[in-house]
């Protein structure tokens, strides 16, 4: 039942989304809510979305905890996934923008660095959405 009304949710918001929105940010925003909802009944406490630091210079789509880790977490959603998986868009610069805003963050929290994590989840709309989770898609120590 709760299921049902999850998507039903879903829906009725990514339609609202599409009316003020470009549609790839507003698939990328219900690829971020698939995602929110994912980590959450894995376990994890999602404290943040789409967080920036004050220059602009770094995003991270979601901030969670996970035990005493704090994990950041890319979100790369697509409708097909006929010319590649989501995930092999995350390059090097949208590594290093991560980590830009991921260090802002952490000081802002005071989260020594070595308890921060990288992940990377991956959305492919479809019925039903598959949805992967990569934890520790990258080293914090290369960034």
């Amino acid at each position: 039942m709760m299921r049902w009304l999850f998507r039903l949710a879903d829906e009725a918001r990514h339609r609202a989304r599409l009316r003020r929105c470009p549609r790839k940010q507003a698939l990328g925003r219900r690829g971020e809510d698939l995602a929110h909802r994912f980590l959450e009944a894995v376990g994890m406490t999602v404290v943040a979305r789409n967080y920036r630091t004050p220059s602009s210079a770094g995003e991270v789509d979601l901030i969670a905890w996970d035990g005493d880790a704090l994990v950041m977490i890319e979100v790369k959603c697509r409708s097909a996934e006929e010319v590649a998986a989501p995930e092999r868009n995350v390059d090097r610069e949208k590594m290093r923008r991560m980590a830009r805003a991921a260090r802002d963050y952490a000081r802002r929290a005071s989260v020594p660095w070595e308890r921060v994590r990288f992940d990377v989840v991956s959305v492919v709309l479809g019925e039903p959405p598959v949805i992967r989770h990569w934890r520790d898609a990258f080293p914090v120590k290369t960034l």
